[in-house]
């Protein structure tokens, strides 16, 4: 038990999170559903919070910008091998540029914990006009 521990807090066989989206491709002021899906490690894990930043790449400027973020705090027991499903919604600004070869767009989500590592999570989205 102990050494499943101390291997969590490496990031091997702890929780990790997942945001999965309806779809891929949204246009301007479009809402964007989907649900935050936690996955349970080997062993009970205290939940910190849930960080999600929506974040738009310019290649050319070779710099990323954070459009918006958001925390949600909890105290929440992970327990090994549990599932659970927070949904998300997020609103895409109007004065969003759209995904082109030089500009793209994803969320990143991270999962805290009191103790151990963080888990990430990436995934791309194309903004249409």
């Amino acid at each position: 038990m102990i050494l499943r521990k101390y291997m969590s807090m490496l990031g091997i066989g702890a929780a990790n999170i997942d945001l999965v989206l309806e779809k891929n491709t949204y246009k301007k002021e479009e809402l964007v559903y989907g649900d935050f899906v936690i996955k349970g490690g080997t062993i009970e894990q205290q939940l910190k919070r849930i960080e999600c930043s929506f974040i738009q790449v310019s290649k050319n400027e070779k710099k990323q910008k954070i459009i918006e973020s958001s925390t949600i705090l909890t105290s929440r027991i992970i327990e090994p091998e549990s599932i659970h499903n927070l949904p998300f919604m997020f609103k895409l600004p109007f004065s969003i540029e759209p995904s082109d070869q030089t500009t793209s767009h994803f969320f990143r989500t991270r999962l805290i914990f009191d103790e151990g590592m963080e888990s990430k999570d990436q995934d791309g989205i194309k903004i249409i006009g």
